[in-house]
């Protein structure tokens, strides 16, 4: 896994490490990666005989860092590991088919960019996967392939469940690759517009296959929690502080009802902030 995962992804891997003493391997995530390759074998390199599993995340929740998923599964199947992939907020967000990437397991959420309630979510477990893993509550005697045992089905708020269906006509209105076009655009139109100030850092790689609508910046010499609070009390602006390994900065993350005049306050705000911001260039200490 990587350090730049999910909390909650790596306090999983933690609790099954106390309990089991199931061992973890760590990767560092380059913000901006040469290639794919260089990703690669970032994975490989931790892969023993006892590798069992590789968590990944389909776009990196922090800095919005779009994986190779399909190069690292194959990877993985041709040492004979298997790949879970964290898509939370890759879903309805990124225009692709999970059955394209050759995972063997895929998780997301709903709420973030299909725009259903809060508490909806699916997992994917590839067909020949199913009958070897146990459900997390008991649920009536079922064929050992049947995906419905992985899944309680008692008591709980239909509305959610009700509301996916018109989350998906939203989505399908606006068709996956205009959606994923719209925010790609909406990221660019605000990078490239502070990109070349020497204060401001973009954490979040520049090829448009490795992110769309998320990216992270910062500016010189400020902490993620400073840059977040002056975005907010001095421009009524919210971002999201992000103090991780390899990415400090505040979250960015348009919708596609985002407007440019917006982004245009917030490009202002930046390098209104990253002028106050007085080191010399050649000075600048190295990222």
């Amino acid at each position: 896994m990587a350090r730049q995962d999910y909390g909650a992804m790596r306090n999983m891997c933690r609790l099954v490490h106390e309990r089991y003493g199931v061992m973890t391997k760590r990767i560092t995530l380059p913000n901006h990666p040469k290639s794919d390759e260089e990703i690669l074998d970032l994975y490989a390199e931790k892969i023993t005989e006892k590798t069992k599993l590789i968590l990944i995340s389909h776009i990196v929740n922090i800095n919005g860092q779009v994986l190779p998923v399909k190069k690292i599964c194959d990877m993985a199947h041709e040492r004979g590991v298997e790949v879970m992939v964290d898509g939370a907020h890759a879903f309805a967000h990124l225009d692709f088919k999970i059955s394209d990437l050759n995972c063997d397991y895929y998780g997301t959420s709903l709420h973030k960019w299909l725009s259903a309630p809060l508490g909806a979510g699916f997992l994917y477990v590839k067909k020949e996967k199913v009958e070897k893993l146990w459900p997390l509550m008991a649920e009536n005697v079922m064929p050992m392939d049947n995906i419905d045992r992985l899944g309680h089905t008692g008591t709980k708020p239909v509305h959610v469940d009700l509301a996916i269906a018109n989350a998906i006509d939203y989505h399908n209105a606006i068709g996956s690759k205009r959606k994923e076009e719209r925010l790609r655009y909406l990221k660019d139109y605000w990078t490239n517009k502070v990109k070349d100030n020497p204060n401001i850092i973009i954490n979040t790689p520049w090829d448009a296959e490795r992110s769309c609508a998320i990216a992270n910046v910062n500016i010189r010499l400020m902490s993620p929690n400073q840059l977040a609070k002056s975005l907010m009390d001095d421009y009524n602006i919210w971002t999201v502080a992000i103090n991780r390994p390899n990415v400090r900065g505040c979250r960015i993350t348009p919708n596609v009802f985002t407007s440019t005049k917006e982004l245009d306050t917030f490009v202002q705000a930046l390098t209104e902030m990253a002028s106050k911001v007085k080191v010399a260039p050649a000075a600048l200490p190295v990222e």
